[in-house]
């Protein structure tokens, strides 16, 4: 198998460390909405000022910096929101660290390539692992100026890097884009700025274990009354005492509902999240916290009762139920998801199919669902697939982080293990061994539920192919079993079947002596002369 690298072995994935739980604000009054935009774009102009002073830092931030930071907030919020503040700054610089350290990593491969293709004749042919040089003179002279201009872009970002330098937009380097092109969004000025002013704003609280009801700055109690801990500028709106605000509604999660109401009871930390919908005009609360890390089941009890493979693609998820041996039992399914349109919508149409695909597993009996350990960040480079723009836009369609995320999440819930698996070969090699076989005059395999087939036997430890090749030395059964489907001691193994003393019937015990001999032929040709007839009184058949 030269050529091939080597495939990495299957684990469990890690359950959730977190939930996050929504509902609606319901019958705000007029004053209630104006409290709140007050004080959601103070704390924005807070929180903007405060990530301007921390990027002015870059590497040389320290405790002494952030403690002047926070005092700096405090007198203008209150101790808590300058906490709050500082701690979402800090999270949004290192996001962008990482994201500035993924770009950087996309133009050097991107300039790998390039000095590659451009190394080759024009016209060289390449191999499944390199390019090969370009086709054409004029193909070849615009990369060298697409050359030119990665080289010197990669330059300028590992200059900002080393500076630690980052670039950051509150409220969305997007929707900022949008601004200029607001017919293409279908949106007017006044409406782009609502939605500019809203995502800005910052409405956020950390928790606090033993203080009342887990939340000091947005609480919410048990019957589901909220109030909020206004900023020193805005303490003349409070209508309760110490300076909050009560909303004049009250909410329930209707998911995790109990959940959420035992750590609020018990006073346990629950951070809270207060945004607001431009586009439906709601408002919107949002309660998080952490939990315990839950037990990772071993991989052999896992697969105790089987699994389900799961293949992941553009517009659906191909899956198949294995059996105990890795072989497929019943019929594919397919779950279809439709990913056009706004985020929202295809979040919903993730969860939709992803509920589908528990909900059978929880029928079968199944407690393992395997799906591939896929990352296409490195894969979404137009150099590297240059002309191929119908893939390109396959591979970015595909939902993977946030499709993980999800299935892990939902499946910890009902106590489903989630298994991750080495994605090589196993389209090509699904399709090679499974998709044939597998094809009937009613049943038609894909190659997708044929790839589904080599997730979960990879995932349960078996080769992907039907059959080991047979022994070298004489092409039997004598040097050891030719199929790897099953266990030396599980009853319907491909075998010879052993010689059983006595006749075969449950009329009579397996030691029973045999009383008749064996039967003549019924053709002239078959019968022999010698052969006599034996009857007993009592006939026994097989």
């Amino acid at each position: 198998m030269g050529g091939l690298r080597e495939v990495a072995v299957p684990f469990v994935v890690t359950g959730p460390s977190g939930v996050a739980v929504r509902t609606r604000l319901k019958g705000l009054t007029a004053g209630d909405e104006e409290v709140l935009r007050l004080v959601g774009a103070h704390l924005g102009s807070l929180a903007s000022r405060d990530l301007m002073a921390r990027c002015a830092d870059g590497l040389e931030h320290s405790a002494e910096s952030w403690a002047a930071r926070k005092r700096g907030l405090t007198g203008v919020s209150s101790s808590r929101w300058a906490g709050s503040v500082t701690k979402a700054t800090h999270d949004q610089w290192a996001l962008a660290r990482r994201g500035q350290a993924a770009h950087i990593q996309n133009l050097e491969a991107g300039v790998k390539v390039i000095r590659h293709r451009l190394s080759l004749p024009v016209g060289h042919k390449g191999t499944k692992r390199a390019a090969g040089g370009y086709r054409s003179r004029r193909e070849w002279h615009a990369k060298t100026r697409r050359l030119r201009v990665l080289e010197d872009r990669l330059e300028r970002v590992r200059a900002e890097r080393d500076a630690g330098r980052v670039r950051v937009v509150r409220g969305g380097r997007r929707l900022a884009r949008t601004r200029h092109h607001l017919a293409d969004a279908g949106l007017t000025e006044a409406q782009w700025r609502r939605r500019w002013e809203a995502g800005r704003w910052f409405f956020q609280a950390d928790g606090e274990s033993g203080k009342r009801f887990g939340n000091e700055t947005i609480r919410v109690t048990p019957e589901g009354e909220v109030s909020i801990k206004l900023p020193a500028p805005l303490a003349h709106l409070a209508n309760a005492a110490h300076g909050r605000y009560a909303l004049a509604t009250k909410v329930s999660f209707a998911h995790r509902g109990t959940e959420w109401a035992d750590r609020v009871a018990a006073n346990r930390a629950v951070a809270y999240r207060i945004h607001h919908d431009t586009g439906r005009g709601r408002w919107y609360v949002t309660a998080s916290w952490q939990i315990p890390a839950a037990q990772t089941v071993p991989l052999e009890a896992a697969l105790a009762h089987g699994v389900i493979g799961v293949d992941t693609n553009a517009d659906h998820l191909a899956a198949w139920r294995l059996g105990t041996h890795g072989n497929p039992c019943g019929d594919p399914r397919r779950f279809a998801y439709d990913l056009t349109g706004t985020a929202p919508h295809r979040d919903a149409q993730v969860r939709h199919a992803l509920t589908r695909l528990l909900h059978w597993a929880k029928a079968c009996g199944v407690t393992a669902i395997a799906v591939e350990d896929l990352d296409f960040q490195a894969e979404k480079t137009r150099e590297k697939h240059g002309r191929r723009r119908r893939f390109r836009q396959l591979i970015s369609g595909m939902p993977t982080g946030r499709l993980r995320a999800r299935l892990v999440s939902m499946a910890d819930a009902i106590g489903i293990a989630i298994i991750a698996v080495d994605p090589a070969y196993t389209s090509k090699w699904g399709a090679q061994h499974w998709q044939k076989p597998l094809t009937s005059t009613t049943r038609r395999t894909s190659r997708h539920d044929a790839a589904s087939i080599a997730i979960g036997r990879r995932a349960q430890g078996h080769p992907v192919r039907r059959r080991t090749a047979p022994p070298p030395h004489d092409r039997s059964d004598r040097a050891g079993h030719r199929t790897v489907q099953a266990d030396r001691r599980a009853l319907g193994r491909e075998e010879t079947r052993p010689r059983i003393p006595g006749p075969r019937t449950r009329c009579v015990p397996p030691d029973a002596e045999r009383t008749r001999a064996t039967r003549a032929s019924n053709t002239v040709r078959g019968a022999r002369s010698d052969q006599e007839w034996v009857q007993d009184s009592l006939l026994l058949t097989e």
